[in-house]
């Protein structure tokens, strides 16, 4: 009797991954990719398709997945540890041609799994320890695909993921609070006397609007850090990463531009506004 429940959770659990695997793959075609993504040729931009289907995957396992998200995740990290021949699950198996290293693969996991657990960062450090493991593989594995294995390329690409990351948590303040996450680091928040109801009121006050805008500076300061990167590569690859940055400098502007209200809806920058600081970025990375 015990062997037919655990037959009946394992065909559901399947079941759940295999239902999220195919809206993963369906979307990774129309994803908001920066721009510069779908200038670039047809073979490193199908590589960063199936490479963001498998982080989609994962991300919509650890945010909207029914039942037990952590069992799912595990199931995800024991297929990932048969690539790059044996892996079932479509985004994961999409991978296999690819040879990617596997760590930052799981990191992407082990991110998902802090999600279901930890819903508040004390500090900014405490942030970037997860964006350690939530944005930075994602740019390894981009230099991998392009063939860049140097750490110090590697460190600067951490820098801009890093970047992009707490931005996206500065446009999703309402959204992120609202699903019971808070982001924006704790000892920022209680310095400047917000209260986390204000994370869900109707207006952004002006102590958290001053919140966001140091994230948004700590952000800006990191894409900078991460900008030599760009002279390091070359081809598709110095393309590719020319769009996050440029992407990430956009949304900076924007945030500004808004006075850092973001709580009545998400600031996001348009693309003209983006392919404007890609341009700037070609002319002096």
């Amino acid at each position: 009797m015990v062997d037919d429940f655990e037959t009946r959770t394992d065909t559901a659990a399947t079941g759940t991954l295999a239902a999220i695997a195919a809206t993963a793959m369906e979307q990774h075609a129309t994803e908001n990719f920066p721009v510069a993504l779908r200038i670039l040729p047809r073979t490193p931009r199908e590589k960063l398709a199936r490479l963001y289907a498998y982080a989609r995957f994962v991300d919509d396992i650890g945010d909207t997945a029914p039942g037990d998200r952590p069992a799912l995740l595990d199931l995800v990290e024991r297929d990932v540890r048969r690539l790059p021949g044996q892996a079932t699950l479509a985004p994961v198996a999409a991978l296999g041609p690819d040879l990617l290293p596997q760590q930052p693969l799981l990191d992407l996991i082990e991110a998902n799994r802090r999600d279901q657990t930890v819903t508040r960062y004390a500090s900014f450090d405490d942030l970037l320890d997860y964006c350690s493991l939530s944005a930075a593989p994602v740019g390894r594995l981009v230099l991998h695909l392009a063939g860049v294995h140097d750490e110090v390329a590697g460190a600067e690409s951490d820098a801009v993921c890093a970047a992009l990351q707490v931005l996206e948590h500065c446009q999703d303040v309402a959204e992120d609070a609202r699903a019971g996450r808070i982001y924006l680091p704790l000892d920022d928040l209680t310095e400047a006397g917000v209260d986390q109801d204000e994370l869900i009121a109707d207006r952004t006050s002006p102590a958290l609007a001053a919140v966001v805008g140091r994230q948004v500076g700590r952000a800006e300061e990191l894409l900078h850090r991460g900008r030599p990167l760009l002279r390091r590569l070359s081809g598709w690859s110095r393309v590719a990463v020319t769009g996050y940055v440029a992407g990430g400098l956009a949304t900076v502007r924007a945030l500004r531009r808004a006075d850092f209200d973001v709580v009545p809806a998400a600031v996001r920058p348009g693309k003209i506004a983006t392919v404007g600081q890609a341009m700037r970025l070609a002319v002096r990375p």
